[in-house]
């Protein structure tokens, strides 16, 4: 019901605003590495939606209808110690990628979202570039615009987005195999020539973002291929 919800979405105007709290642990000491936080922030949101409780007759199953059937908003936030420890106590999923975290969060009212998500910094989350390694078996590739510069709190919005609109795409037992490694995905920067050839291919799915921060409207941030 979720997936099907997620395919079908519109953009009409929504009377009340929601979106999904992203808190990414980002410790003073020993802060994590971008690459593996944007794999954990793309795997915590995917993991939210196909939770069970977000089918029908789940406890969350309405707020995550609600906010499917809109825009898929998404806010990150930084988290560090006792700020990341209290987060852990509200309604979502919280996925480590190489010893990096991310929750991500019940989507919410923004004019509702809970007082210990409210007091954390939006700034603040940017990390260096890493390179990272292979690919993991069974990873889900998400390819990043090589021509758009993104903070890595902006970043970890559009990995989540892609790793949604990219599940409604799989058959049954690639979800099935996909949830056994905790929705892996697999965060690269492509080159300008590989992006360019991937834009123009009809088996990927793509983010356009709205242009609310960081990029101009219907600016393409994200491309994961289906095959």
């Amino acid at each position: 019901m979720i997936l099907d919800l997620i395919a079908s979405r519109n953009y009409a105007e929504e009377s009340e605003v929601r979106a999904m709290p992203m808190v990414l642990r980002i410790e003073r000491v020993s802060p994590p590495s971008r690459t593996a936080l944007l794999e954990a922030a793309a795997a915590s949101a995917v993991a939210v939606c196909l939770d069970p409780r977000a089918d029908v007759g789940g406890e969350w199953h309405e707020a995550v209808r609600a906010w499917v059937a809109g825009r898929i908003r998404k806010v990150s936030r930084r988290a560090r110690g006792v700020q990341w420890e209290a987060v852990q106590e509200l309604p979502g999923v919280t996925i480590t990628v190489d010893g990096a975290s991310v929750r991500s969060l019940l989507p919410v009212l923004v004019s509702e979202t809970p007082r210990e998500v409210a007091k954390l910094q939006i700034s603040g989350s940017d990390l260096p570039v890493d390179e990272p390694g292979a690919v993991p078996p069974g990873a889900r590739v998400l390819y990043v615009n090589p021509r758009v510069e993104m903070s890595a709190g902006k970043l970890a919005a559009q990995v989540g987005h892609a790793s949604m609109l990219l599940a409604p795409h799989l058959s049954d037992d690639e979800l099935k195999e996909w949830a056994s490694l905790d929705y892996r995905c697999a965060v690269r920067t492509p080159s300008v020539a590989e992006w360019d050839a991937l834009i123009g291919r009809a088996d990927v799915v793509a983010v356009r973002d709205a242009g609310f921060t960081e990029v101009e409207p219907g600016t393409t941030t994200v491309l994961s291929p289906l095959g």
